[in-house]
């Protein structure tokens, strides 16, 4: 994806050696014509996998979920942070620590989105030490749902996300996957 890595190499600002920041095209400005490259990317890189749901984390992973789903035809299902009136009882629930933000969530899904016929990727924004996905992972587990895959837009590939999850057997499809960070240079692994 050089689209992609070109984003981040002229928008994203490194903060420090394990922060990058590229909130102006993917969490908090959206670009949606990288979002619908990076759609039809994750759908090239499953087309051999029979995917019937989506599962994503607000609010970051949404919109490359949502292009994905537009592209293959099948709906999204993003677990909430927060608790919702309207969520209540009827929901599986993990709990995701985020070192960036350095606060754990209770995440949760309503218990009518996912099921054990139901065969899903997990989609999202980064992978550094895959907390985020080890949640997603739990609640499709809880579901009874059968994972396909994990499609990551950005990996930390220096943080040990990616390497653990890799050697439980999973398959992780990421679009860039970062070296380094190191002195304020953003390296990619080739």
């Amino acid at each position: 994806m050089n689209l992609l890595k070109e984003k981040i190499i002229s928008e994203g600002k490194v903060l420090s050696d394990t922060v990058l920041k590229v909130d102006s095209f993917l969490n908090h400005q959206i670009d949606p014509l990288l979002m619908k490259e990076i759609g039809e990317e994750f759908a090239n890189r499953f087309t051999d996998e029979v995917i019937t749901k989506i599962l994503t984390i607000e609010s970051s992973g949404i919109a490359p979920s949502t292009m994905l789903g537009l592209t293959i035809g099948a709906p999204v299902v993003f677990a909430r942070k927060r608790k919702s009136l309207t969520l209540s009882g009827n929901v599986y629930t993990s709990k995701v620590h985020s070192f960036t933000k350095n606060e754990t969530n209770e995440i949760s899904v309503s218990k009518d989105f996912i099921s054990p016929d139901d065969n899903v990727l997990i989609v999202d924004d980064f992978l550094a030490n895959g907390e985020a996905v080890k949640g997603l992972l739990d609640i499709a587990k809880q579901a009874g749902a059968t994972v396909v895959g994990v499609g990551i837009v950005i990996e930390k590939g220096f943080q040990q996300g990616g390497q653990l999850l890799r050697e439980q057997g999973l398959r992780i499809e990421s679009l860039a996957n970062i070296k380094s960070l190191a002195n304020g240079k953003i390296e990619f692994f080739d």
